[in-house]
């Protein structure tokens, strides 16, 4: 017969121990995951030695010069002291004089329109080039002919925009290679390089003819840390390679695509300053003039110092704003973007 709780007692079972006060039997109080600062500090102390270098130089080239703007609230003239910083402690202050003349001003809204446009332009046939490259380099080059590929593709990035624009030339100019074939061949010749209709046109496939190989570095960069069990089991499983493409390499580049085109967004008022300048003349300000350029007659041609920085903090404040919109927007895709939530 099983015996009662009174009966124990009464045997002489021995009775559970006591609990603990404060918690002791609790262990030891958890070690906080959080290394005090001090510790990050001198474990990381080697990385951040090696980081000094380029903070000191966006310390002096982006951050400092940031402090120069104020001449875009004043009537700067730099030929009234002997050096700048006297220069601006003299110069008289206009307030939003020179905002409120951007805004009936004419050209800069040109400027701006030819801006957005050569950006939409390059948005659209620019950036998906270096993906369908590294696609097709991953998918279907042999890896003996994928190093030599890689090479080729990468060359023309180390060519200045003054060979760029001179081998255009020599290829779709009046007098280019081209133009000369039809003209020997009874055809009526072209010249490219002077049509204000399809200047846009133009300098987005010099950008690609320079460019789209080295952006393809960053994508193969992504498709290098994809497993490749993940190819051998599709395989197996009857995946050709299309379907291998769709469902592993494209998942695998997604984020990479959105943290580039939110960069690519917040830079969509750079479009190119020395590569429009240079064939600016050809083409005339109407088709080619841009905010960089816009800023650079109107600044450093004229003399139009404050003016000039007006338009470059309102150029600023809204490539900052395109950058938050467009990262708010991979967010809600579910990508982290350029930073974290």
């Amino acid at each position: 017969m099983s015996l009662s709780t009174d009966d124990r007692r009464a045997q002489g079972s021995p009775a559970s121990p006591p609990a603990e006060k404060d918690g002791a039997a609790r262990g030891p109080a958890p070690v906080s995951a959080k290394m005090p600062l001090r510790h990050r500090l001198r474990r990381d102390r080697t990385l951040l030695l090696m980081t000094v270098p380029a903070m000191l130089l966006l310390l002096v080239f982006a951050y400092i010069p940031l402090a120069g703007n104020v001449v875009a609230f004043q009537d700067y003239d730099p030929y009234i002291a002997d050096n700048a910083f006297q220069a601006i402690a003299q110069s008289p202050w206009v307030g939003f004089e020179w905002f409120q003349q951007m805004a009936n001003d004419r050209l800069f809204w040109s400027a701006l329109r030819n801006t957005l446009a050569i950006f939409l332009l390059q948005l659209t046939l620019f950036f998906p080039v270096p993906i369908l490259l590294a696609l097709f380099i991953n998918s279907f080059v042999r890896p003996r002919v994928r190093a030599v590929a890689q090479a080729i593709l990468y060359l023309p990035h180390f060519f200045s925009w003054v060979l760029v624009v001179t081998v255009f030339q020599q290829m779709f100019g009046g007098a280019g290679l081209i133009a000369q074939t039809l003209r020997e061949n009874g055809h009526e010749g072209f010249d490219l390089m002077t049509d204000p209709g399809l200047f846009k046109f133009l300098i987005t496939f010099e950008m690609i003819w320079k460019d789209a190989g080295w952006g393809v570095i960053v994508f193969l960069a992504a498709l290098a840390a994809v497993s490749p069990d993940l190819y051998e089991a599709s395989a197996m499983d009857g995946a050709g390679r299309w379907r291998r493409m769709w469902h592993i390499t494209l998942p695998a580049l997604r984020p990479v695509v959105a943290l580039l085109l939110v960069l690519q967004v917040g830079n969509a008022l750079t479009v190119g300053f020395e590569q429009i300048l240079l064939q600016r003349t050809a083409v005339g300000p109407g088709a080619s003039e841009v905010l960089d350029t816009y800023v650079w007659n109107v600044g450093i041609t004229n003399g139009g110092f404050s003016y000039a920085a007006a338009v470059g903090i309102i150029k600023g404040i809204f490539g900052l704003l395109l950058v938050l919109g467009a990262n708010k927007v991979a967010h809600l895709m579910g990508e982290q973007g350029v930073y974290k939530k």
